[in-house]
């Protein structure tokens, strides 16, 4: 019975895959299947329906910014473990692995840069950080960039995600609310612009403080932006919430926002907007155009939508 007694098989078993990751995925909103490259190429946008997944923080600086213009400020500021907190696992702990996961040092990234052609100031947050909780150091950086702003006298661009107040800073954490909402005032007292962008999610302190107070306030399509998430609201209420009661375009319905901007077209959009709030004309306008004209053709076209509360302020001006 010698083909039993064999020590090694001569058929192979494979218990592994040679080939990974194929680059193939099903789209979570239309079931699509889409190529991981698309998808890359297409600024994380779906190709078949446009869903906006999730970018990083560096990939939203390199949308926004003009190439190689972007300069990080206040990278020093570390968070630290003030309270002594452990959940389910030590604060000091939980810093190192966000730090490890998202490649950055805290939940928000601010710095100076070009956006076409103009100089901005411009935080970033990243939600890969703890969920692009607020902590002091958030809190500290923006505040920071609010007062070069107001040095410099430029505008100011903020992209929101995030899930809210940290909860392992406790107190310390809210403060930032009031914080950021005081350097703002000030910034609106200079007259300097500030733009806040909602991406998805913006929920809890951060959606109650810095992110709506914007002069204007943008959002990308289907964006889930709250104060408290559909979960918890249907668990103390004990009610189902109707579809989509939490998206921007619910928000813009309501006037929570001003506008809803694709990916795509977002760099353009808030350099008009800019141009807009500090009463100069587009770049591709005539630079001939009388003044007034100029208002006017901003006011009047269509493509700009610009939201119908800043006409009158445009017009007085």
């Amino acid at each position: 019975m010698g083909l039993f007694s064999r020590d090694k098989p001569k058929i192979k078993i494979q218990t592994t895959k040679k080939d990974g990751f194929s680059g193939w995925l099903k789209c979570t909103h239309c079931s699509e299947l889409i190529h991981a490259q698309q998808l890359e190429q297409n600024q994380n946008c779906c190709p078949k329906c446009q869903y906006h997944y999730r970018l990083s923080a560096d990939e939203r600086i390199k949308s926004l910014s003009d190439p190689g213009t972007f300069v990080p400020l206040f990278t020093s500021l570390q968070p630290v473990d003030v309270l002594g907190f452990v959940d389910t696992e030590p604060y000091p702990e939980r810093i190192k692995n966000a730090q490890k996961k998202s490649g950055n040092n805290e939940a928000i990234i601010v710095g100076t840069c070009q956006l076409n052609q103009v100089t901005i100031a411009l935080g970033v947050m990243d939600f890969n950080f703890i969920g692009g909780s607020m902590g002091s150091v958030v809190g500290e950086r923006f505040t920071r960039l609010i007062e070069l702003a107001l040095t410099q006298k430029i505008p100011v661009v903020v992209v929101c995600t995030s899930g809210g107040a940290r909860m392992q800073e406790s107190i310390l954490s809210l403060m930032q609310m009031a914080k950021t909402a005081a350097a703002l005032a000030k910034l609106s007292e200079e007259g300097i612009p500030y733009i806040s962008v909602l991406t998805n999610p913006t929920t809890g302190g951060v959606t109650a403080s810095f992110a709506s107070l914007g002069n204007i306030i943008i959002a990308e399509p289907e964006a889930l932006v709250c104060f408290t998430g559909p979960r918890v609201i249907e668990q103390t209420i004990g009610q189902k919430l109707p579809a989509g009661v939490q998206q921007s375009e619910f928000l813009l319905r309501h006037g929570m926002i001003d506008c809803i901007v694709h990916r795509h077209e977002m760099k353009q959009k808030v350099s008009e907007f800019i141009y807009f709030l500090q009463g100069n004309s587009p770049l591709e306008e005539n630079d001939l155009m009388p003044k007034q004209n100029k208002k006017d053709s901003l006011i009047n076209s269509k493509e700009n939508k610009v939201p119908s509360r800043l006409q009158n302020s445009l017009v007085s001006h």
